[in-house]
Formats: structure tokens, C-alpha cells, sequence
């Protein structure tokens, strides 16, 4: 239980992959942390594109950054509508800026690409968005985790594993 006392929000919205989404999850909770859901209204549940449900277990205006750790951005086609929400971006940036871990899998890269955080950044994500991540300044990888400072990228569903302990492990060094 390394991370006891560690916040970690997921962003949420409908239409998320499931796997990309718990897997996560669940791996920081194991690790310690608590894991909220963030979405556009609390208490709402979204459903993934496969079925599995989620509740909102806050509003995307009630979350501080200053009282998270770390931020998880699933992906599916939840982030094309996550990036829509000022507040999500705002939330994305301050935590960029705090240099608190942000993880993101899969087209999770629109997220972090409408939060303009990505120039001179080392990223990969899944193949279809490359020239998005490309074209926002990133450099992009075809490797299963990259890791530049407090973004932890990944590629799909097999990246899982690699994705998720890097992501804890950044929770964990930032605890020093």
C-alpha cells in the first residue's frame, strides 16, 4: 500500500474503453491510492464501449488540482468529448504544470493535445492519432510506454501492464 494518503482522478465520459479505463484503476488502487471518477456531472453513470458502467463520483468543477496527484485519461472515444470541457483542460494543465503524473492511453492524446501541453514532449499513443500528436509539437514513439518527466503515454489494451506500473511508479517517485 506505497500510495496510502494519494489521490488519483479518472476523467470520464461516455463511450470509454472499458479495459483502458479499470485497468488503471484498479492497479493504483491496489498500490494504495484512492481512485476517483471525474465526470460532467456527479453521480451520472457513463457506460464504456463495451458495456461495463461507471459513476461519476465527482463533478469536473469540483476537482482541485492541488488536492490530486495524479491524473488518468482513459481512452475509447470518451477523450474526443473530454477535451470539449474548459475545466478538463484547465485541470490537465495545472497538473502539467505541477509536474504531477498524468497518464494516457490510446486516443487519450486528444485531451492532452487540446490542453496544448504537448511541444517538445516525448508521447505515444495509438497509431491513428499520431499525426495529431505529431502535429500538436510532440515526438512521437511506436513503443509500448513512453515516459517524459510527469506524462506517461501508452498505445492500446496490450500496453496495459507496462502502462499501469509506470504510472503507479510515477505516483510513487513523485512521493519521494
Amino acid at each position: 500500500m506505497t500510495l496510502h494518503n494519494q489521490t488519483v482522478i479518472c476523467l470520464l465520459d461516455d463511450e470509454f474503453e472499458d479495459l483502458e479505463l479499470w485497468y488503471p484503476v484498479y492497479r493504483a488502487r491496489e498500490a494504495g491510492a484512492t481512485v476517483l471518477f471525474a465526470g460532467p456531472e456527479k453521480g451520472k453513470t457513463h457506460i464504456g464501449k463495451y458495456g461495463v458502467p461507471a459513476v461519476a463520483d465527482l463533478s469536473f468543477d469540483e476537482v482541485n488540482g492541488d488536492d490530486i496527484h495524479g491524473l488518468l485519461v482513459p481512452g475509447g472515444w470518451a477523450p474526443d468529448k473530454l477535451r470539449r470541457y474548459p475545466k478538463v483542460l484547465q485541470l490537465v494543465k495545472e497538473m502539467n504544470e505541477a509536474d504531477k503524473p498524468i497518464g494516457q492511453i490510446c486516443h487519450a492524446g486528444w485531451v492532452l493535445i487540446s490542453a496544448k501541453i504537448l511541444t517538445g514532449r516525448k508521447v505515444t499513443s495509438t497509431p491513428g492519432i499520431r499525426d495529431d500528436m505529431e502535429n500538436a509539437g510532440a515526438e512521437w514513439l511506436d513503443e509500448p510506454v513512453v515516459v517524459d518527466g510527469n506524462l506517461i503515454s501508452a498505445r492500446r489494451p496490450p500496453d496495459l501492464p507496462p502502462y499501469a506500473k509506470a504510472f503507479v511508479d510515477a505516483l510513487e517517485q513523485r512521493m519521494g
